[in-house]
């Protein structure tokens, strides 16, 4: 399988969701898995597979576009309708590309798993953001 193919103008959050707001570091889509960059304060696409742990520690799914500087939405927990096809019941996780989104299937030795969360129907993912810590083996 691959990343998922997001459509992201049918990224949504869903009723309850928790929702945050910063700045864009890059060229981010809606939709993208995002870290904190510590060293300029603005959120940039997450990566599974980076030798630095701050690039693969998650704080939420991106709910819109945004180029460097400019005001960013982004979920944090709760269900997200994802503008994608999921399975539903299936794990979703931080992919290598970055800011993707994939299942465990295609995560690979020396990844580091960061579960992203749940699929409750075909359309909707309930975020629950879990790192393992370690690299697969």
């Amino acid at each position: 399988m691959v990343d998922l193919t997001i459509t992201a103008a049918n990224v949504i959050a869903g009723s309850g969701a928790s929702v945050a707001h910063g700045v864009g570091g890059a060229a981010i889509t809606a939709g993208q898995a995002l870290y904190l960059d510590g060293t300029d304060g603005k959120l940039k696409p997450a990566d599974n597979d980076s030798a630095t742990a701050a690039v693969r520690r998650v704080i939420g799914i991106a709910l819109n576009g945004a180029a460097n500087g400019q005001p960013l939405a982004y979920l944090t927990a709760g269900p997200i309708t994802i503008g994608a096809t999921l399975v539903a019941g299936a794990a979703y996780y931080l992919s290598d590309t970055p800011g993707g989104i994939c299942p465990v299937a295609d995560l690979t030795t020396g990844e580091y798993p960061v579960l992203l969360g749940l699929a409750t129907s075909t359309t909707v993912l309930n975020v629950k953001i879990q790192e393992a810590g370690v690299a697969l083996a």
